[in-house]
């Protein structure tokens, strides 16, 4: 996805330039050219011929450098960029970019640039809780080309601990690749996601739950996030890693899960409901733990309430929502009756008996259903499966 794509990255005096080394790595593996553009205190940290071996390229620390071909570099590289990323970007620079400074080859080639500009802050955790940082964060956020990552929490080079780490290489890399990967198409919208397994208390140590890890909802939300929208999710129980920055509502059992997304619903123009939500769950839970007894034990269920059937009676206008089916056999035909039951635009059917596919697996085979078509996708990854179900729904 990322192959050819020109990159170029600006590193300032943060302790977590050495970070940005992997972020390099990562790019290059990839197929991105990087052009690395360096501040006096950066260099100072690191050694520019490290930056320079792993980019395969001249890394530049002034402004006014001479080449051996006439290049005016700060505009060149300003028009070179398909992305702009600063990682680490220090409260330094943070307030010249807010406030129109160009003094260096760094703030000069920013200003110059056309490009769309990705922010990874580094710095103190009082520094970036400081008022004025947050207010310069704010400016640049509030402009359509400046993406501000999430700061991470923990332990700082200072002794500090707190709010202000820069995003790990592994998170800014993913945030790259879809930024540059997916068209726009949901920009201005909002997306709802619900995924993972609710789980249904029997007694304070026990529950019912399922084999649902979370990682297809959680691609979908990224590549919407990827094609411009503002992404909620609603996440129940999950095992894959959790993607940075998302704005996540925890939720346990299926009313939990039923009571949030009857509160949330009508803000959003699209909804997937990817969870793996209990269809049954204890009558009663018990208020202290069962003790294992000599006889057998049987547990009452009740039916929990139906949510992507309460999505299509009461959905708003202009609202599309997909659902998805998970079965072991007669997959079509039961996902058929359940797009028509449910009154909702697509169903993802996914068949939990195809090799790499369902729970837990990185990949996944999916029909799309919707009222007049059926669409098979070969083997995908779930982020392949993401952008494919998610640009069916826009059509509808």
């Amino acid at each position: 996805m990322l192959k050819g794509k020109k990159i170029v990255l600006g590193l300032t005096g943060s302790i977590a330039v050495y970070k940005s080394c992997e972020l390099i790595r990562l790019l290059i593996k990839s197929g991105c050219e990087v052009d690395a553009i360096m501040t006096k205190s950066a260099s100072e940290l690191i050694r520019p011929y490290i930056i320079e071996e792993l980019s395969r390229s001249r890394c530049i620390t002034d402004t006014f450098e001479r080449t051996a071909v006439f290049d005016v570099k700060h505009i060149s590289l300003a028009k070179k960029a398909d992305l702009f990323v600063i990682a680490p970007a220090t409260a330094n620079i943070i307030g010249k970019i807010a406030n129109g400074i160009a003094d260096d080859m760094l703030s000069t080639t920013v200003m110059a640039t056309k490009a769309v500009k990705m922010i990874a802050p580094a710095m103190n955790p009082d520094m970036y809780s400081n008022p004025i940082v947050q207010n310069n964060i704010k400016k640049l956020s509030s402009y359509d080309d400046y993406i501000i990552l999430p700061s991470g929490v923990g332990d700082m080079a200072c002794g500090d601990v707190g709010k202000g780490r820069m995003a790990e290489p592994e998170d800014i890399f993913n945030y790259i690749k879809r930024e540059l990967s997916y068209p726009k198409l949901l920009k201005g919208k909002r997306v709802l996601v619900t995924c993972g397994a609710t789980m249904e208390p029997i007694d304070p140590v026990r529950f019912i739950t399922n084999h649902s890890s979370g990682k297809m909802g959680f691609a979908i939300a990224e590549v919407s996030e990827a094609m411009g929208a503002d992404v909620t999710v609603i996440k129940a129980n999950t095992t894959a890693k959790i993607p940075a920055g998302l704005n996540i509502l925890n939720v346990g059992c299926a009313r939990d899960m039923f009571e949030t997304v009857k509160r949330e619903y009508k803000n959003f123009d699209y909804i997937f409901m990817a969870a793996a939500v209990a269809d049954y769950t204890p009558l009663t839970t018990a208020k202290d733990k069962i003790k294992k007894s000599d006889g057998d034990m049987t547990v009452v269920l009740k039916r929990t309430d139906d949510i992507l059937e309460f999505l299509g009676k009461n959905k708003t206008s202009g609202q599309k929502i997909c659902g998805f089916s998970m079965e072991t056999r007669d997959l079509i035909e039961n996902s058929r009756k359940k797009l028509e039951k449910k009154n909702v635009h697509m169903i993802a059917a996914n068949s939990i008996v195809s090799e790499g596919s369902g729970f837990g697996t990185d990949t996944n085979i999916i029909t799309i259903l919707t009222k007049d078509k059926k669409r098979e996708l070969p083997l995908m990854t779930k982020e392949e499966c993401a952008f494919e179900i998610i640009s069916e729904l826009i059509k509808i």
